[in-house]
């Protein structure tokens, strides 16, 4: 067994000197634990109720992880790394795919590539075993705030994603109206515009519409004579 005051037995994966934010996570914050040591198991559950925490479900199977998680919508799996069935990394990365919740996994190790196995899986931080009470509430609060600042960052680039294709849309539509309408780049732009305001749409969705339109449509839409 290695010096315990050689290796803490509590490491965040990410920076450990962020600070859960107060208004981040509903109270009380709801926790699946996935171990399959009963007394570990039980102990875990009773310092987490005490510290204030809802333990909403429990399996000491790991092939039973994500449809736990799934089911109960819990803030926070914490997952053993060695169980029955699949592994508590294979699970943590299953949950990670799906964005279900935080996790944090416990284990018996700290060898330097368990460590950045359990990060590429997406665990957000981690505990190896035996831990102190003092320990656990504080890897618990890391992983919460790792997860909402990557569910905050998810959604940024979603919306960075959904404006580029609009945008891209849009400069398709106006080019359409330029090229068969005969419309400046400007009348285009406020054709699309007004008629995305008038029928409460987004511009966007009016851009798609005509962008699909035939030539003698948006010949119509600039006033010129349809073909024929």
């Amino acid at each position: 067994m290695s010096d315990p005051s050689a290796q803490p037995s509590s490491t965040p994966i990410s920076d450990p000197s962020a600070q859960p934010g107060s208004d981040s996570i509903d109270k009380p914050v709801r926790i699946v634990l996935a171990e399959d040591e009963a007394i570990i198991r039980l102990d875990l559950r009773e310092t987490l109720e005490e510290e204030g925490y809802e333990v909403v479900g429990e399996t000491s199977r790991g092939d039973q992880v994500l449809d736990l998680v799934r089911e109960k919508r819990p803030h926070v799996a914490i997952l053993d790394v060695k169980m029955p069935g699949t592994d508590g990394i294979t699970a943590a990365s299953q949950i990670r795919d799906e964005r279900l919740c935080a996790v944090l996994l416990l284990t018996a190790f700290s060898q330097r590539d368990l460590i950045a196995r359990a990060a590429d899986a997406g665990a957000l931080a981690y505990l190896v075993k035996p831990f102190e009470r003092a320990e656990l509430v504080p890897a618990v609060e890391v992983a919460l705030v790792r997860f909402k600042e990557l569910k905050d960052l998810n959604h940024q680039v979603e919306r960075a994603e959904a404006r580029l294709e609009a945008r891209k849309a849009i400069d398709r539509a106006k080019g359409r109206l330029m090229d068969v309408a005969s419309m400046s780049e400007a009348d285009a732009y406020s054709h699309i515009q007004h008629q995305a305001m008038g029928e409460r749409r987004s511009m966007a969705e009016v851009a798609a519409e005509i962008v699909e339109m035939s030539a003698d449509q948006l010949k119509a839409l600039g006033g010129g004579p349809k073909d024929g």
